[in-house]
């Protein structure tokens, strides 16, 4: 079914269309909330509220060509998973001290990484402190800058940035110690 009539058909209540928008969508919005939630079984609590509110959200949904029917649920489904973060107050941002710098580790080659396996890295991600799997997860992956990230979070764009730079500081501390031990 092409996009622009399966969210018509979701639109108009049709349990034909929303099933087969679930399982068209639901691996790869399951993706998106593992990635903010960290284990499986909060996901697939995400998972459901986020679907919940995108069948509930049609009417503000305009097709845009194909694609945007996928990009729109997978904001909606980011969206739920930071009210989460947001309203558990699990964010666990913390200031980096001014006089203070954390170890640098060199960041992984692109070979390197190649011998790191999918699961391991976002095994990797899943286990980052709440508020720099956050902010790592709304830079690197859904490309939002400081300034988005910022207003989305509640935070200034110094402790996004200094969020960033942690997390990818412990993922090159793990990816380098997976390389020494794989």
């Amino acid at each position: 079914m092409e996009e622009q009539i399966l969210a018509d058909g979701c639109r108009n209540g049709e349990g034909a269309a929303r099933r087969e928008l679930y399982d068209r969508f639901s691996g790869r919005l399951m993706a998106v909330c593992m990635r903010y939630a960290g284990d499986r079984a909060t996901a697939e609590d995400l998972l459901h509220d986020a679907f919940l509110k995108i069948y509930g959200a049609f009417d503000k949904f305009s097709y845009r060509g194909p694609g945007s029917l996928r990009a729109w649920m997978e904001r909606v489904t980011v969206n739920v998973a930071l009210e989460w973060l947001r309203s558990r107050n699990r964010q666990g941002f913390t200031e980096l001290d001014e006089g203070r710098t954390a170890a640098m580790i060199a960041e992984p080659t692109p070979s390197e990484m190649a011998e790191v396996p999918r699961e391991v890295l976002m095994r990797f991600i899943s286990e980052l402190p709440d508020g720099y799997r956050a902010v790592f997860n709304l830079y690197c992956i859904e490309e939002y800058s400081h300034r988005e990230i910022a207003q989305m979070l509640g935070i200034n764009e110094k402790s996004s940035s200094s969020q960033l730079f942690r997390a990818r500081t412990l993922l090159a501390r793990r990816i380098r110690d997976y390389l020494k031990t794989h």
